[in-house]
C-alpha cells in the first residue's frame, strides 16, 4: 500500500478534496491522509511515499521535518531544500535569462538589521544609496515588495520618491525589491502542475480576497497566440525552478505578458477563493500527478549526499558514464551468450 500525506494549515476545502480524490482513485491501494508529526528522531522510518506540503514555509519545524523525510526517499511536493533557498529576485533574474518578460526590478538593502549587526558589519554596503539612479531605472508607478514573501503581504504601490521612502522606512528587517509597475490591460494567474499542465485564470488583483470577484471565467480571454506564449512561459519557469506545483502571475501590457510573481509553491486552492471550477481543476491535476509519480516511479531529487549513501561504486558510476558503461558490459555479454545458447539448442 502506498501512502500520501497532506501537510496543511488553515485551509479546509483543498486538503479535504485532495484526500478524498486520492482515496477514491486509490481504491485501498493508495491511501491519503493528513499527517501528524511529533518529536522526529534521527532514525525516523519512512512513513509516506509522497507528501504534499502546504504550510512548511510558515512553520520551521515542518520544514525541518520534511527535509528529514526526504532523506528516507519520500517525494515532497514541493522540494523543501530548493524552496528554503529560493527567492523572488533570483527567480526574476533567472526567468529574464530564459527569455521571459520581466518588469525592471532592483534588490534593495534592508532598512534595519537584527541585533549584532553594527556599522562595521556593513562596510561593503554603498551609502548613501543611489535612490535617484534606482527610480530612474525602475520608473513610477512601482511596487515595493519582499524579495521572498507571498500572499501580497507587505506590498505597496508607490508613485514618487517621497512615497517610496515613506514605505521603505516601514519595512524593518525585510529585504525588499522595487519593481516596475505594469499598467496592465489584462491580468492572469496560472496554475502549473507537474511542470506540464497549465490552467490560465483571468484574475483581478484589485478585488478583495474572498470577494468572489478575483477570478472570472471569461471565454477566449487571451488570443490564441498570447495564450500559447503564457503557457510556454509558465512551463519554462516551473521547469527551471523544479516546482511540481506553482502559480505564475502575468500583467499583460500591449500584448506582452510580464511575469510579476511566480514563487507560490503552496498556491491558494480554496473553493471560496478560486471558485469551484478552478478548485476542481487543481484537485484533479494534483491527483493525476500523485498517481503518475507512484505508478511510473519518480527520481528523488539529486542531493549532495545521495551518491554517498548509495555507496562508492554507485557514486563512481554516476560520476563517470564510461565507468558505468564498462560495468554494464559484462552483463550485456552474459545476456548475449544466453540468447545464442538458446538459439543453438533450438
Amino acid at each position: 500500500m502506498k501512502r500520501v500525506g497532506i501537510l496543511a494549515g488553515r485551509e479546509i476545502t483543498f486538503p479535504e478534496s485532495i484526500i478524498n480524490s486520492i482515496n477514491e482513485k486509490g481504491n485501498g491501494k493508495v491511501v491519503a491522509e493528513m499527517v501528524t508529526f511529533g518529536g522526529i528522531r534521527l532514525d525516523e522510518p519512512k512513513k509516506y511515499d509522497i507528501v504534499i506540503d502546504r504550510i512548511s514555509h510558515e512553520v520551521p519545524y515542518y520544514r525541518g521535518t520534511l527535509k528529514r523525510l526526504a532523506l528516507e526517499g519520500t517525494y515532497i511536493i514541493n522540494n523543501p531544500f530548493w524552496w528554503s533557498a529560493d527567492d523572488k529576485f533570483f527567480n526574476f533574474s533567472l526567468a529574464a535569462k530564459l527569455g521571459v518578460a520581466i518588469p525592471k526590478t532592483v534588490l534593495l538593502p534592508q532598512e534595519k538589521y537584527i541585533d549584532g549587526i553594527v556599522p562595521e558589519s556593513l562596510r561593503n554596503l554603498e551609502f548613501p544609496l543611489d535612490w535617484e539612479g534606482i527610480v530612474n531605472y525602475v520608473g513610477f508607478p512601482a511596487f515595493l515588495k519582499p524579495f521572498d514573501g507571498g500572499g501580497w503581504k507587505n506590498v505597496s504601490k508607490v508613485n514618487s520618491l517621497e512615497e517610496l521612502w515613506s514605505e521603505y522606512n516601514q519595512t524593518g528587517t525585510l529585504c525588499m525589491t522595487l519593481q516596475e509597475g505594469i499598467e496592465y490591460d489584462q491580468f492572469v494567474r496560472c496554475y502549473c502542475v507537474g511542470q506540464e499542465k497549465v490552467l490560465i485564470m483571468p484574475y483581478d488583483p484589485s478585488k478583495p480576497y474572498l470577494s468572489g470577484m478575483q477570478y472570472v471565467n471569461v471565454d477566449n480571454y487571451l488570443s490564441p497566440e498570447l495564450h500559447a506564449r503564457v503557457e510556454k512561459d509558465v512551463i519554462t519557469i516551473c521547469k527551471a525552478l523544479g516546482y511540481d506545483l506553482n502559480t505564475v502571475e502575468f500583467a499583460i501590457k500591449d500584448g506582452v505578458p510580464y511575469a510579476i510573481d511566480f514563487m507560490n509553491p503552496a498556491p491558494d486552492a480554496e473553493v471560496a477563493s478560486v471558485g469551484e471550477y478552478n478548485h476542481n481543476w487543481i484537485v484533479n491535476a494534483m491527483t493525476d500527478l500523485v498517481f503518475k509519480k507512484l505508478e511510473e516511479g519518480f527520481e528523488v531529487p539529486e542531493y549532495r549526499w545521495s551518491s554517498m549513501l548509495a555507496g562508492p561504486k554507485a557514486a563512481a558510476e554516476k560520476k563517470s558514464p564510461a565507468l558505468k558503461a564498462k560495468s554494464a558490459a559484462p552483463k550485456a555479454k552474459a545476456a548475449e551468450k544466453k540468447v545464442q545458447s538458446k538459439k543453438a539448442s533450438s
